[in-house]
């Protein structure tokens, strides 16, 4: 599987919103880098359950959307 990568804008964003979120949350002024470290742990680590579940939700909602198709079956005379 080819592995995920951010395109350059949004991984900016997302340093910007992890160094504002230790800020806040934790008082604690982190560089660019460590963000990017920390960015890049959580899409390896933890991503890949948030995409597993994600799957899982999308199979669901479609299971049942074809399941509704049955629906609109129309009964042979």
């Amino acid at each position: 599987m080819k592995e995920f990568e951010f395109a350059k804008e949004i991984k900016q964003d997302l340093i910007r919103n992890v160094q504002e979120f230790f800020l806040k949350e934790r008082e604690e002024e982190i560089s660019e880098f460590q963000a990017a470290a920390f960015l890049e742990f959580v899409v390896k680590d933890i991503g890949p359950y948030i995409y597993n579940q994600a799957l899982k939700d999308a199979h669901t909602l479609l299971s049942n959307s074809i399941e509704d198709l049955y629906g609109l079956e129309k009964r042979a005379r």
